[in-house]
């Protein structure tokens, strides 16, 4: 799949697949294909998938064969290099406690603004020149993805813990042949404030709300390794019983944690599987589901 979509005609030819190798290629993935038609999956999109322009062209190109195909794909994206850029060039200062993103009352214009707005509308706006049909949102939008403050041990302004996500939207658009592509900002429950979300939290609460087939998290690493210099230690295929020892043995630590406890939640929900693949690879989307062997690891 990745030498027949990967390749140009000039370079397949270049590397001499006889027409049945190239035939050959497409009928491995036929079962595939038959197995996840009609179905839905829910794919956040970040890391360097999202800012390298080659990387964001395959991404977008493998979500619309998807559709074509008669899967349903809904794209849930962040935008924090985006904000932050934005708000340098404001000359406000980006603010983070622990690592995490302090979201003042000027910031979460600015998200609202740059997610909800640029990078929302860049993305919809790609799909449709490569030939597919998208739709942009928000948690706001039909007050789709309700929100409360969130409560932690530090204050983090206004970011948001999902309370409730409104499927109505989603799946008006899919029945309607479009691609949902949704912004992690949503509308608050109690008041109307709009809450900065997570983006692989808001990927998770989606999947869980349509019970979808898959949840895929696009990162800039292979996945959940034994040992994170050593992409040979991939763990392929991980059961929820599994996750707390290796937890506890800190083979899943630092930035995995949260994304696994976005999996392990969206499983425990209904979804079927969630992926945690590396969204540098081309057409990684294709590889973990029309391959027999996929990449990345499966919960």
């Amino acid at each position: 799949i990745n030498l027949y979509i990967g390749l140009t005609h000039q370079e397949r030819g270049g590397i001499k697949l006889n027409y049945a190798q190239h035939a050959n290629i497409l009928i491995q993935a036929l079962p595939y294909i038959q197995e996840y038609y009609g179905k839905t999956i829910v794919i956040k999109y970040g890391g360097n998938a999202m800012i390298n322009d080659e990387l964001t062209q395959t991404v977008i190109n493998d979500i619309i064969l998807m559709k074509c195909i008669g899967i349903n794909p809904i794209i849930v994206h962040g935008g924090g290099p985006d904000i932050s850029n934005t708000l340098a060039k404001m000359n406000h200062e980006s603010k983070f406690i622990n690592g995490l993103r302090y979201t003042d009352e000027t910031t979460i214009k600015v998200a609202q603004m740059v997610l909800a707005g640029k990078v929302n509308k860049d993305l919809v706006k790609l799909i449709e020149k490569n030939g597919g049909k998208a739709v942009g949102l928000s948690g706001i939008d039909g007050g789709m993805i309700k929100a409360t403050k969130l409560n932690k041990d530090i204050d983090l302004g206004y970011v948001g813990e999902i309370t409730s996500v409104n499927t109505d939207l989603l799946n008006l658009s899919m029945n309607s042949g479009y691609i949902p592509v949704v912004s992690s900002i949503a509308i608050g429950e109690k008041d109307d404030n709009s809450y900065n979300i997570n983006a692989d939290t808001c990927a998770s609460k989606i999947a869980s709300a349509l019970k979808a087939e898959k949840l895929i998290l696009l990162t800039d690493v292979p996945g959940v390794m034994r040992n994170p210099s050593d992409s040979s230690t991939l763990i392929s295929t991980l059961r929820l019983h599994q996750i707390p020892k290796l937890t506890v043995d800190k083979i899943i630590n630092g930035g995995m944690i949260p994304k696994i406890n976005c999996c392990v939640e969206s499983v425990r929900m209904g979804v079927k599987k969630a992926h945690i693949i590396d969204g540098r690879i081309k057409h990684s989307i294709l590889l973990e589901l029309l391959s027999e062997k996929g990449i990345g690891t499966e919960i």
